[in-house]
């Protein structure tokens, strides 16, 4: 069993890995997107994933949740080694992802996309709809009542049955978000979950992270707004030129001359955080 170092809660022991990868590495013509980065994610806390623009963040996203391969290096859920596995097998073992830019199924009703993240439906198999039909009507149901106690929970009921297409920005970030949390994650990334949206916007998402927090999902989330991530992080990894360059608390971080160097002096006087 892998531990790491957030405790949760002081004095505690260090949390168990619910993710952990090792020496990924990436290079497209040569050039290294991810160079050897390694680090281990909290088990039931929420870290973030910060950066200067180019330090193979997304990338890294992308390798964990098996959308794309890495050259080289390990990735383990648990004690499962997944490296290199595609992103169906990724999503069996509970990691679910969101996207930098959200990639809702427009010609479906909103409804209907969070209705085809469901886990496991007895409908997706031939037989059983000749052959149990009573288990796939009763599946059916209970998937559109959870959906629809979703759609409520995130805002987004009363556009339950308008087309994905058409919601605003800031209304297709919550439908992603809440199309992941059907599907039942136990490990969830979120890739710049925050970007794009306004201030109250940013606030309920935040909420809606720690909610997930309390209720046992471990979140890796790439965010640029450090108010934000002091704010809901109990973790944070730095990925500076494709290697991960510190991890700990942000405050703790600040104190760190490397980390200020590569990226968060670069906020600073960007005004990114106060």
């Amino acid at each position: 069993m892998t531990s790491v170092g957030p405790t949760g809660t002081t004095g505690t022991a260090p949390r168990e890995a619910a993710l952990r990868c090792e020496g990924i590495t990436k290079a497209f013509q040569g050039v290294h997107a991810v160079n050897g980065a390694g680090f281990a994610v909290p088990r039931g806390l929420v870290t973030a994933l910060i950066g200067p623009n180019g330090a193979g963040k997304t990338t890294l996203v992308n390798i964990l949740s098996g959308s794309m391969t890495c050259d080289r290096g390990q990735e383990l859920i648990g004690s499962t080694d997944v490296t290199n596995w595609p992103s169906h097998r990724i999503a069996r073992m509970g990691l679910m992802r969101t996207f930098q830019l959200s990639r809702e199924l427009g010609g479906l009703t909103v409804l209907e996309n969070l209705l085809v993240a469901a886990r496991d439906q007895a409908g997706e198999a031939l037989w059983n709809i000749f052959l149990r039909p009573g288990l796939v009507r009763r599946q059916e149901r209970d998937n559109i009542e959870r959906a629809l106690d979703l759609l409520e929970t995130y805002g987004l009921y009363r556009l339950r049955d308008s087309r994905a297409s058409d919601l605003s920005g800031g209304q297709k970030k919550l439908l992603e978000i809440s199309r992941a949390v059907m599907a039942s994650p136990s490990i969830l990334l979120l890739d710049e979950p925050m970007a794009g949206v306004n201030p109250a916007l940013i606030e309920r998402i935040g909420g809606y992270i720690l909610d997930l927090k309390r209720n046992g999902v471990t979140v890796l989330m790439i965010e640029h707004n450090l108010n934000v991530v002091e704010k809901i992080c109990d973790h944070v990894i730095v990925l500076a030129e494709g290697r991960t360059l510190a991890e700990g608390r942000l405050s703790d971080l600040r104190q760190n001359e490397q980390v200020v160097r590569a990226y968060l002096g670069e906020v600073i006087d960007a005004g990114t955080v106060r």
